[in-house]
């Protein structure tokens, strides 16, 4: 008879800590590993196309490190460092939570997933006879292709009516025989795995037992504490892959205060209380702190809901609204827009007075870094701390 692990009891506080911490808003900043550091302390941070102040995965190292350059961000992406060996990618792009940049060496624990898109019966996208095999043959013959030098990437201006080539890369993307490792621009570069993944991660091919074990530990270590649907929803793995794996997967069992469900958590994280600074910063709405509704309500008592896909007229805090964190809280809302070499707050909700001076900080430091001279704020929805917080903002840019 197997005796069961005792069970550690966090309060909803300790764990909060702990969340913030596993994710990089707690502590000093890893300058010293920059983006990179940051990628694999993540372990996945999501890409996507809307863009205001910057595309979501520049502000996932912004929040975390300050204001590091956007160019600098990039090339941490995609650019091998001179002391690489030539043409060693520190990434690849793949299907995680969403479309994710991932680090390199997670690679063969994504081959569970690989082999179930090669097994997959039906597709939103018909494959043209021969398409994929030409695509093979012209990336074999040409070297790294974006979708537009294969062929072009639609047929007509609807963005869904794509073209036979880029139906079969990305179908051969899925499958694992063609990779991106590098974005020029916002396009994706395809090339052959053959080619672009080092010899010893393209050949490491481990079962669907070994990658989830994987996957959900690095969700754990990522996440810092989580439940089952936490840890399920940061790599998009089932529930039932979960439980196949997670008493082996390293992490510990905890209940937390006010949660009413079982969790996990990396031990590592228990190990010492979390302190340090907070961050104070705005969110991407893709942040994996918050990119999970459910968690970011039980977790910070913050409803979050992206409004770009809803009709105009029915958002409520605006198109790209990102929360704003500060000390450990989420204390408010920001829906920002770029006029010249201006920020402008479009919209703006702020968790009671205490929440200006935060808010004021955030949106001057995020107005610096993408090279604006001033902040203008438009709509707050207490008007009567829309003054406080202009007046808060002439004080730190002056």
């Amino acid at each position: 008879m197997t005796t069961p692990r005792p069970t550690t009891e966090l309060s909803a506080d300790e764990a909060r800590r702990i969340a913030l911490r596993a994710q990089g808003f707690l502590g000093a900043p890893d300058r010293r590993n920059g983006v990179r550091g940051i990628l694999r302390h993540l372990g996945a941070i999501q890409l996507d196309t809307i863009s205001v102040l910057a595309r979501s995965h520049e502000l996932i190292p912004y929040a975390r490190l300050g204001a590091v350059s956007r160019k600098t961000v990039e090339n941490a992406y995609w650019t091998p460092a001179p002391t690489d060996a030539p043409s060693q990618p520190h990434a690849f792009e793949y299907w995680s939570h969403a479309a994710c940049i991932l680090p390199i060496e997670e690679w063969p624990h994504f081959a569970f997933r690989r082999r179930a898109y090669r097994n997959r019966p039906h597709w939103n996208h018909e494959l043209p006879d021969g398409a994929y095999d030409e695509v093979i043959k012209q990336l074999r013959a040409e070297g790294p292709l974006t979708a537009t030098e294969l062929g072009g990437a639609k047929r007509t201006s609807e963005w869904w009516d794509w073209s036979g080539s880029k139906v079969a890369v990305e179908r051969a993307l899925m499958y694992g025989e063609v990779v991106c490792v590098e974005r020029r621009g916002w396009k994706r570069v395809y090339d052959l795995a053959e080619r672009a993944i080092p010899e010893p991660l393209l050949h490491d091919e481990l079962d669907d037992t070994e990658c989830l074990r994987r996957l959900v530990r690095l969700a754990g270590q990522s996440l810092g504490v989580g439940t089952r649907a936490d840890i399920a929803d940061y790599h998009r793995l089932k529930g039932e892959q979960v439980d196949a794996v997670i008493t082996d997967s390293g992490l510990v069992p905890v209940t937390v205060e006010g949660w009413g469900k079982p969790a996990w958590a990396d031990p590592a994280a228990l190990e010492t209380p979390p302190r340090g600074r907070h961050r104070t910063t705005l969110l991407s709405p893709f942040d994996s702190l918050i990119w999970e509704r459910a968690r970011t309500e039980r977790i910070f008592g913050f409803t979050h809901r992206l409004e770009a896909y809803v009709p105009k007229q029915k958002r409520v805090y605006g198109y790209f609204a990102m929360p704003v964190l500060a000390g450990g809280r989420l204390v408010g809302r920001v829906d920002p827009a770029r006029d010249g070499r201006t920020l402008v707050a479009k919209q703006v909700t702020l968790d009671g007075p205490k929440a200006v001076p935060a808010v004021a900080q955030a949106l001057a430091e995020a107005a610096g870094w993408v090279d604006c001279t001033d902040v203008r704020v438009e709509r707050v929805d207490a008007p009567d701390l829309r003054e406080p917080l202009t007046r808060e903002l002439a004080r730190i840019l002056a």
